[in-house]
């Protein structure tokens, strides 16, 4: 089966986020399953400037963008382990910027750029040798490809009879533009109405994807389900529902080479769930070294590793903070970025409560792979979250997550409650509401059930257990693609 994957980033070129993990991980998977993948994404400055093996393939064409047209430049390079190809769309106009999309606000042509990128992707995929089966596309940045492939590209014999999957990371992002931003799509105007290119007066592409896309994924069931209603669609749960056959979660995945406690460089040392308390106890003291204070080994360590924002639940922390911080049942440790009112919330915890909050603003790989291994419960209470990958770090490494039941959270992390304890299903501390005081009832679960020896080492080596590879979401891809493949395209007319 041949795949053209088509994202905007794609770790270890270009990242902004987790779909750039999933753009450079789930090509590999679907390698090793067999199918033959090729990735396309931008080729940003910062591509090259990681000084990683891209080179130019000799491939140049033009790209129709209204009544002009801008030249597109191929550059080649591999996926760490040489298992997928990946193609880089160079145009210096388009994507020779210091950032992917801009910032603090983003370019005011990233509708030119994603439209040009789009098309891109398609010329050069209709000038492959061998037809593509599946055209995979992520997020709004893609979102007009399934509607280039229906509408101007179904006579290129190598695109022709591809089906095509549209995958949402996160429905807060659909690229939103000026309506005449469609004359430079170069599609017919009667395709901007209500029911597939136009959103309230405006373009948005990630509805045009979900529109003429021949199947939709999202990276959780629980999400999938979400966002076909309000407030979880953002506006396209009716469009959601609409195509809720089409639509189908299947749970991102993690690099378990890189995050793997036995292997771990960043570590003191490696253990597995045969060692997990020495290995905890030396990755503590090493913590306890690079924070220049003590972190006593008899007390459960928690931590929060990730962006300190609204939508992570930061509020919920550091009110629950406020009233736990004093108890002396637990030590927490921060690390991450956000707004400055929120970083200097923290501070003023920290320096009201010396060596029982430790907060490290900024983000140290290092420090977050030292603090997974260190730390006996991980916080994840996220107002929504499409998949999340902090929980399942933390199981990878031992450390209890607590998280809120909504989107992926809820979809890998099961209660500990009696039952889950006793079949050894269970792996975290799961809360409903989105108010701190559920936090901390799900926080003082976890602390009570850390007093019991016998009951929190169950706990810990059922959760190291599990497997979050890569390699089980691809095979759930794989069914995904071969049941579109086999079925007819969507009627777009």
């Amino acid at each position: 089966m041949r795949v053209l994957m088509v994202a905007s980033e794609a770790a270890p070129f270009a990242k902004t986020g987790g779909l750039a993990d999933v753009a450079g991980a789930l090509p590999s998977a679907l390698a090793r399953l067999g199918c033959d993948v090729t990735l396309v994404v931008p080729a940003y400055r910062e591509v090259f400037a990681k000084g990683l093996p891209v080179e130019p393939t000799g491939l140049s064409f033009e790209v129709p963008m209204g009544a002009r047209r801008l030249e597109a430049r191929i550059f080649g390079g591999r996926l760490p382990g040489d298992a997928a190809r990946v193609y880089f769309v160079a145009n210096d106009g388009c994507f020779d910027r210091p950032t992917l999309y801009g910032g603090p606000r983003d370019y005011a042509d990233n509708a030119e750029r994603f439209i040009f990128f789009a098309r891109a992707a398609l010329e050069f995929a209709g000038r492959e040798e061998r037809p593509f089966d599946i055209l995979h596309c992520h997020d709004w940045q893609a979102g007009l490809v399934p509607a280039y492939q229906k509408l101007v590209y179904r006579g290129w014999p190598m695109l022709a009879g591809a089906r095509t999957v549209m995958t949402i990371h996160n429905m807060a992002y659909q690229g939103w533009f000026w309506h005449w931003d469609m004359l430079l799509t170069g599609f017919d105007w009667r395709y901007f109405n209500w029911r597939q290119m136009e959103c309230h007066g405006q373009l948005n592409f990630l509805k045009t994807g979900l529109v003429f896309a021949d199947a939709i994924t999202t990276v959780s069931p629980t999400y999938a389900r979400e966002i076909q209603q309000s407030p979880g669609g953002c506006g396209l749960d009716g469009v959601l529902a609409v195509r809720s056959d089409a639509i189908t979660g299947i749970v991102n995945g993690i690099d378990t080479a890189a995050w793997d406690p036995a292997t771990d460089p960043y570590l003191p040392r490696g253990y597995g769930p045969d060692d997990v308390v020495a290995g905890k106890r030396a990755a503590r003291r090493s913590l306890a070294e690079r924070l220049g204070r003590e972190i006593a080994e008899d007390v459960p360590l928690v931590a929060l590793v990730g962006r300190l924002v609204e939508q992570k639940g930061i509020d919920l922390v550091i009110e629950m903070l406020g009233r736990m911080a004093g108890g002396g049942r637990a030590r927490f440790v921060i690390l991450g970025t956000g707004s400055v009112d929120t970083e200097e919330a923290l501070g003023r915890l920290a320096a009201e409560h010396p060596g029982v909050i430790n907060v490290v603003i900024g983000f140290d790989e290092g420090l977050a792979h030292l603090l997974f291994a260190a730390a006996d419960v991980v916080l994840v209470p996220s107002r929504y979250e499409p998949c999340g990958l902090t929980q399942l770090y933390a199981l990878r490494y031992g450390a209890i997550p607590i998280v809120r039941a909504t989107g992926g959270l809820v979809d890998t992390v099961v209660d500990a409650t009696p039952e889950s304890l006793g079949d050894g299903r269970a792996s975290g501390f799961v809360f409903d509401a989105f108010d701190a005081r559920a936090l901390e009832r799900a926080l003082e679960r976890a602390l009570d059930a850390h007093g019991d020896r016998d009951l929190w080492d169950g706990l810990v080596r059922g959760a190291m257990a599990r497997d979050w590879s890569w390699d089980t979401s691809a095979r759930e891809y794989v069914r995904l693609f071969e049941r579109v493949r086999a079925a007819p395209p969507v009627d777009v007319h």
